[in-house]
């Protein structure tokens, strides 16, 4: 009986539930991870044809937040006034905060107080790995926090062998050349430097970077990378989803030299695409990503240019099997499923 109630429940909150997912400056975000994880909240209440509305003067039940801005600290703060609930997605942590852009250290800590005083308005708060997770209890925040992915779309990511071919193609790649490819905004803790770094010391290998951000906001020492010339490396900037997914299929490597992430979706696309990863060895990928078994990790340049080369020469085995696992657990159809689970236990007030 308790069940079927439950179950119950879910079908009268799903047909009432209006949700508001909120985003402010969504277009400077539109190509960033969070600019693809509210994507995926919009597909996954699309799936399950519960109605929302990203205009917040819209009638709502639930408002899921997913910036720090002032606009959505006095939209939460209003919310609350008025008795609806209120999800805050935590994506940013002081750490991955750090190192992003000119005076970030600097202003770190006003940067932590401020996300602090955001996070806490929400009567439930998401953030995406048990690491980041850990950190923000670490700030001593009080409210239920649940860690859940933001997802990838396994199956547009899957390995495509034309969609490679056209990727080698257009970027003047040959049938035998080996490529090392990188995704990130251009900011130092993403180890852009130490990427052109070792595209210097690995001349016999290609390499490519694609995502960019503004030159204007990152310290000289990023600007003087990215202004870096070698007949191997090249600075693809901004791409379209169907070329990155090409990217992914007609190189060999994804290198992810980041040190510090909440998350890190573009290697769990790798892990889509089958190709083989190297990745930092940093605490948020603990327990999900095992060196040696879906994944290869390194701890400075001197294990990353040792295993670039045996990853390439075959000198180590292939994990791309075990990797793709990873990635189907964080599809974006299971990702949807946890979401909503999460809605209507907040209405339910839970």
């Amino acid at each position: 009986m308790l069940f079927i109630s439950y179950f119950c429940d879910i079908l009268i909150l799903g047909d009432l539930m209006k949700v508001l997912l909120y985003t402010e400056n969504e277009k400077m975000i539109r190509k960033s991870g969070l600019g693809k994880a509210i994507k995926h909240q919009m597909r996954a209440l699309e799936e399950k044809n519960i109605e929302y509305t990203t205009n917040p003067k819209d009638d709502y039940d639930i408002v899921h937040i997913n910036f720090y801005g002032p606009k959505s600290y006095w939209l939460a703060k209003k919310a609350r006034r008025n008795g609806k609930k209120v999800i805050y997605h935590a994506h940013s942590t002081e750490e991955d905060f750090k190192n992003s852009f000119v005076f970030s250290n600097l202003i770190s800590p006003l940067f932590k107080k401020w996300i602090i005083k955001c996070y806490n308005l929400g009567d439930h708060i998401l953030t995406p790995t048990p690491y980041s997770k850990k950190l923000l209890e670490g700030y001593g925040i009080k409210k239920p926090i649940t860690d859940i992915s933001n997802g990838i779309d396994v199956k547009f990511f899957e390995k495509n062998e034309k969609l490679g071919r056209d990727f080698r193609k257009k970027y003047g790649y040959k049938d035998n050349d080996k490529i090392v490819m990188g995704v990130g905004l251009y900011i130092e803790r993403k180890g852009i430097i130490d990427f052109v770094e070792l595209a210097k010391r690995l001349p016999q290998y290609k390499f490519i970077w694609f995502g960019q951000s503004p030159l204007i906001a990152s310290p000289i020492k990023i600007r003087k990378a990215i202004n870096t010339k070698l007949n191997n490396l090249i600075f693809a900037g901004y791409v379209e989803p169907e070329i990155l997914r090409g990217a992914y299929s007609g190189a060999d490597l994804y290198l992810f030299p980041t040190f510090e992430e909440t998350e890190g979706i573009p290697v769990i696309e790798s892990c889509a695409a089958r190709i083989p990863a190297l990745i930092r060895d940093i605490p948020v990928f603990s327990g999900w990503l095992e060196d040696k078994v879906n994944i290869y990790k390194a701890k400075n340049l001197i294990e990353f240019e040792d295993k670039i080369v045996k990853i390439l020469e075959n000198k180590l085995p292939n994990l791309t099997s075990t990797a793709y696992s990873v990635a189907v657990e964080r599809d974006v159809k299971k990702v949807g499923k946890k979401l909503i689970r999460i809605y209507e236990s907040v209405l339910r007030g839970e």
